[in-house]
Protein backbone atom coordinates (compact mmCIF):
# COMPACT_ATOMS: atom_id res chain seq x y z
CA UNK A 1 0.00 0.00 0.00
CA UNK A 2 1.23 3.72 -1.56
CA UNK A 3 0.38 6.75 0.10
CA UNK A 4 -1.67 6.99 -2.59
CA UNK A 5 -4.31 4.22 -1.23
CA UNK A 6 -4.05 5.36 1.87
CA UNK A 7 -4.91 9.27 1.39
CA UNK A 8 -8.78 8.27 1.29
CA UNK A 9 -8.72 6.59 4.36
CA UNK A 10 -6.68 9.73 5.87
CA UNK A 11 -9.39 11.81 4.67
CA UNK A 12 -12.25 9.47 6.43
CA UNK A 13 -10.55 9.53 9.51
CA UNK A 14 -10.76 13.06 9.06
CA UNK A 15 -14.63 13.50 8.45
CA UNK A 16 -14.96 10.83 11.11
CA UNK A 17 -13.63 13.13 13.54
CA UNK A 18 -15.21 16.09 12.67
CA UNK A 19 -18.45 14.04 13.00
CA UNK A 20 -17.99 12.10 16.47
CA UNK A 21 -16.18 15.44 17.82
CA UNK A 22 -19.29 16.86 16.58
CA UNK A 23 -21.97 14.54 18.52
CA UNK A 24 -20.02 15.00 21.61
CA UNK A 25 -20.51 18.76 21.85
CA UNK A 26 -23.45 19.11 23.38
CA UNK A 27 -22.49 16.41 26.04
CA UNK A 28 -19.00 18.36 26.39
CA UNK A 29 -20.74 21.29 26.71
CA UNK A 30 -22.97 20.07 29.61
CA UNK A 31 -19.99 18.75 31.47
CA UNK A 32 -21.55 14.88 30.91
CA UNK A 33 -18.56 11.94 31.77
CA UNK A 34 -18.77 11.32 27.55
CA UNK A 35 -17.77 14.45 24.98
CA UNK A 36 -16.17 15.30 22.37
CA UNK A 37 -13.39 12.76 23.24
CA UNK A 38 -15.22 9.91 23.80
CA UNK A 39 -17.58 10.32 20.85
CA UNK A 40 -14.47 11.21 18.14
CA UNK A 41 -12.61 8.18 19.00
CA UNK A 42 -14.94 5.67 19.06
CA UNK A 43 -16.63 7.37 15.72
CA UNK A 44 -12.45 7.03 14.72
CA UNK A 45 -12.08 3.76 16.13
CA UNK A 46 -14.79 2.12 13.70
CA UNK A 47 -14.08 4.07 10.82
CA UNK A 48 -10.64 2.94 10.59
CA UNK A 49 -11.24 -0.98 11.19
CA UNK A 50 -13.72 -0.53 8.96
CA UNK A 51 -11.75 0.83 6.52
CA UNK A 52 -8.88 -1.09 6.61
CA UNK A 53 -10.92 -4.18 6.35
CA UNK A 54 -12.86 -2.96 3.68
CA UNK A 55 -9.72 -1.82 1.78
CA UNK A 56 -7.69 -4.82 2.49
CA UNK A 57 -10.58 -7.69 1.54
CA UNK A 58 -12.19 -8.05 -1.53
CA UNK A 59 -14.99 -10.74 1.03
CA UNK A 60 -17.70 -8.51 1.59
CA UNK A 61 -18.07 -11.28 4.16
CA UNK A 62 -15.09 -10.25 6.20
CA UNK A 63 -15.64 -6.76 6.39
CA UNK A 64 -19.18 -7.52 7.11
CA UNK A 65 -17.66 -9.58 10.45
CA UNK A 66 -15.66 -7.25 11.26
CA UNK A 67 -18.46 -4.81 11.55
CA UNK A 68 -20.69 -6.91 13.46
CA UNK A 69 -17.32 -7.29 15.92
CA UNK A 70 -17.24 -3.35 16.27
CA UNK A 71 -21.10 -3.61 16.74
CA UNK A 72 -20.35 -5.88 19.68
CA UNK A 73 -17.36 -4.13 20.88
CA UNK A 74 -19.04 -0.98 21.26
CA UNK A 75 -22.22 -2.73 22.87
CA UNK A 76 -20.20 -4.16 25.98
CA UNK A 77 -18.31 -0.37 26.02
CA UNK A 78 -21.94 0.88 26.42
CA UNK A 79 -22.76 -1.75 28.93
CA UNK A 80 -19.95 -0.48 30.84
CA UNK A 81 -21.04 3.25 30.59
CA UNK A 82 -24.76 1.97 32.55
CA UNK A 83 -25.07 2.07 35.88
CA UNK A 84 -28.31 1.67 38.43
CA UNK A 85 -28.96 3.13 41.74
CA UNK A 86 -30.70 0.79 43.58
CA UNK A 87 -31.55 3.47 46.08
CA UNK A 88 -33.27 5.54 43.97
CA UNK A 89 -34.24 2.36 41.67
CA UNK A 90 -33.02 4.51 38.61
CA UNK A 91 -30.84 3.74 35.55
CA UNK A 92 -27.98 6.36 34.70
CA UNK A 93 -26.39 6.52 31.56
CA UNK A 94 -28.64 5.21 29.12
CA UNK A 95 -28.33 8.08 26.47
CA UNK A 96 -24.93 7.84 26.61
CA UNK A 97 -24.42 4.22 25.59
CA UNK A 98 -27.32 4.19 23.02
CA UNK A 99 -25.62 7.54 21.67
CA UNK A 100 -21.69 6.02 21.59
CA UNK A 101 -23.41 2.96 19.67
CA UNK A 102 -25.06 4.78 17.23
CA UNK A 103 -22.06 7.12 17.11
CA UNK A 104 -19.85 3.83 16.39
CA UNK A 105 -22.61 3.33 13.33
CA UNK A 106 -21.19 6.62 11.92
CA UNK A 107 -17.87 5.62 12.06
CA UNK A 108 -18.87 2.27 9.86
CA UNK A 109 -20.75 4.65 7.61
CA UNK A 110 -17.90 6.27 6.83
CA UNK A 111 -15.65 3.46 6.50
CA UNK A 112 -17.73 2.12 3.91
CA UNK A 113 -18.11 5.56 1.82
CA UNK A 114 -21.37 6.00 3.13
CA UNK A 115 -20.65 9.83 3.88
CA UNK A 116 -24.58 11.57 3.44
CA UNK A 117 -25.77 8.67 5.83
CA UNK A 118 -22.84 9.41 8.36
CA UNK A 119 -23.51 13.39 7.99
CA UNK A 120 -27.19 13.03 8.48
CA UNK A 121 -26.80 10.19 11.44
CA UNK A 122 -24.61 12.54 13.18
CA UNK A 123 -27.25 15.16 12.82
CA UNK A 124 -29.94 13.74 13.85
CA UNK A 125 -27.98 12.02 17.30
CA UNK A 126 -26.78 15.63 17.81
CA UNK A 127 -30.14 16.81 17.59
CA UNK A 128 -31.51 13.91 20.34
CA UNK A 129 -29.22 14.83 22.20
CA UNK A 130 -29.71 18.60 22.28
CA UNK A 131 -33.55 17.74 22.98
CA UNK A 132 -33.40 17.97 26.73
CA UNK A 133 -32.04 22.00 26.68
CA UNK A 134 -34.67 22.79 24.07
CA UNK A 135 -37.57 24.92 25.89
CA UNK A 136 -40.26 23.22 23.47
CA UNK A 137 -39.51 19.70 24.55
CA UNK A 138 -39.00 20.33 28.32
CA UNK A 139 -42.52 21.76 28.11
CA UNK A 140 -43.92 19.17 25.75
CA UNK A 141 -42.41 16.41 28.12
CA UNK A 142 -44.17 18.09 31.25
CA UNK A 143 -47.26 17.94 29.52
CA UNK A 144 -47.35 14.25 28.99
CA UNK A 145 -45.92 13.64 31.84
CA UNK A 146 -48.81 15.39 33.91
CA UNK A 147 -51.06 13.28 31.33
CA UNK A 148 -49.55 10.10 32.23
CA UNK A 149 -49.56 10.73 35.98
CA UNK A 150 -53.46 12.13 35.55
CA UNK A 151 -54.69 8.88 34.01
CA UNK A 152 -52.64 6.85 36.04
CA UNK A 153 -54.56 8.11 39.11
CA UNK A 154 -57.90 8.07 37.32
CA UNK A 155 -57.54 4.34 36.31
Amino acid sequence: MDVAEELPILLKLILSFILGAFIGLDREMHGRDAGIRTYATVCIGATLFTAIAAHQVSDAAATSRIVANIITGVGFLGAGIIYRNNSEGTSHGLTTAATVWCTSAVGVAVGLDMFIIAIVSALALYFLLSLHHQKWYISWKKKAMHKHEKSDSEG
